[in-house]
C-alpha cells in the first residue's frame, strides 16, 4: 500500500488520504485510494476523488485511472 500511495503521489501531486480497497492479481496489486481533490471551508464540501492504482509484483506502476469524484460528507462514491 505505501508503495501504492507513493505512485500516486508522483503522477497527481495529491496525499492519500485512507485506503479503501486493496485486491491481488494474478499480475500484481489494485490499490483504491482516496485524496482530497479540492479543500473547501467548511471541510465536509470538499471534493474527494477514488483513484484504482495498478502494481505489479516488484511494485512498479502498470496503470492508474481516476474512478470516481464525489463530496467528503457523501462518504463514499457510492452513496
Amino acid at each position: 500500500m505505501a508503495l501504492a500511495k507513493a505512485r500516486l503521489l508522483e503522477m497527481t501531486g495529491k496525499q492519500c488520504e485512507s485506503v479503501s480497497g486493496l485486491n491481488r492479481t494474478r499480475d500484481g496489486w489494485k490499490i483504491q485510494l482516496d485524496v482530497v481533490e479540492l479543500e473547501r471551508i467548511p471541510q465536509s464540501t470538499d471534493i474527494m476523488a477514488s483513484y484504482q492504482v495498478q502494481l505489479d509484483q516488484h511494485g512498479e506502476l502498470m496503470r492508474y485511472e481516476r474512478l470516481a469524484r464525489y463530496y467528503r460528507n457523501q462518504g463514499s462514491c457510492e452513496e
